[in-house]
């Protein structure tokens, strides 16, 4: 009999109060090998504080935490060797260069002999910092400094990454090099826990996520899932050689279409199905005689989603 997967990142009705404020508010969710999970939200939604949980930096007012099978209440210690945590800020020494700057970090996590340089080696060669070993990183520019945030929070071959704003600041290139990085580690079969207000970037690179507001679970599933549940529809826009009034016509009284508009020959239109309803749609269409010329739909962004789940309020 095969055993379900456990998840490597585990959230049991979680609360963080602090006096009247419920900064975390009952939150529950899992996060499994392989995922990269975003958490979403505005300011102020209890992200940062349930990623500081999670890091054992904070403590919960009731419930839990764990972290591949480990609770970061009980058994903190174990948490830590198995997590890595990418804080929104983090500090820069002077006059210690990239190497020694992580060979502090695998020091700190109890990498001793080769088993260390490996570790130093391996993570400069993959966040392309090998040839800025001797830099200082006071020198060092911002999206260097972001890779090497990840290479120090990566340095324990941690099961669990949670990175909180990676992408802050970046400039393109390197919110793009930082987004395949992300994407390798999840391939590795980490599971990724990552918060940014860049929801394009998150669009692209999550496989589910989580929408928190005022300390409160709002939704958690894939984009397409939260799609439905939300019934977020799709714009569709097509254009006809002839026939224009008697498609109007047809369209009004088509099933999950509304908001039909008409310049010369081009149509925009909602529509409430996913891609599968779309391509019945176009075949409909066509059956009825009509002679489109050019069809296409946009899917609702995860920022149509974001907005339309969230009401904007804050605590």
């Amino acid at each position: 009999m095969i055993q379900p997967r456990r998840p490597l990142i585990e959230l049991r009705q979680l609360r963080r109060y602090f006096g009247e404020t419920r900064a975390v508010d009952d939150v529950s969710f899992e996060v499994h090998s392989g995922e990269v999970f975003g958490y979403i939200g505005p300011n102020g939604a209890g992200k940062t504080t349930s990623m500081r949980i999670l890091a054992t930096l904070d403590e919960p007012t009731s419930g839990d935490a764990l972290v591949d099978g480990f609770s970061v209440v009980e058994d903190p210690d174990r948490v830590r060797t198995r997590l890595g945590f990418m804080p929104d800020y983090f500090g820069t020494y002077r006059n210690v260069n990239v190497r020694d700057y992580l060979d502090f970090f695998a020091r700190s996590y109890g990498l001793h002999g080769r088993r260390r340089l490996r570790a130093i080696d391996y993570v400069m060669r993959f966040t392309l910092l090998d040839q800025l070993a001797d830099k200082p990183i006071d020198g060092l520019s911002k999206g260097m400094k972001g890779r090497l945030c990840l290479g120090r929070t990566m340095i324990h071959d941690p099961a669990v990454m949670v990175l909180d704003e990676p992408a802050a600041g970046l400039d393109p290139r390197a919110r793009i090099e930082l987004r395949e990085m992300i994407a390798q580690l999840a391939a590795n079969g980490k599971a990724i826990l990552i918060s940014s207000h860049i929801l394009t970037e998150l669009a692209e690179i999550c496989n589910k996520i989580a929408i928190l507001e005022k300390g409160r679970l709002l939704t958690v599933g894939s984009i397409a899932e939260i799609s439905a549940q939300a019934e977020i529809v799709c714009q569709v826009h097509l254009s006809l050689l002839t026939g224009t009034d008697r498609l109007q016509r047809w369209l009004e009284n088509c099933d999950g279409v509304r908001d039909v508009s008409v310049v010369d020959t081009h149509f925009s239109l909602t529509h409430e199905g996913g891609p599968n309803e779309q391509a019945l749609l176009l075949r409909q269409i066509v059956e009825a005689g009509f002679e489109v010329v050019e069809f296409s739909s946009k899917t609702k962004s995860l920022e149509d989603i974001f907005l339309h789940v969230t009401e904007g309020r804050v605590q």
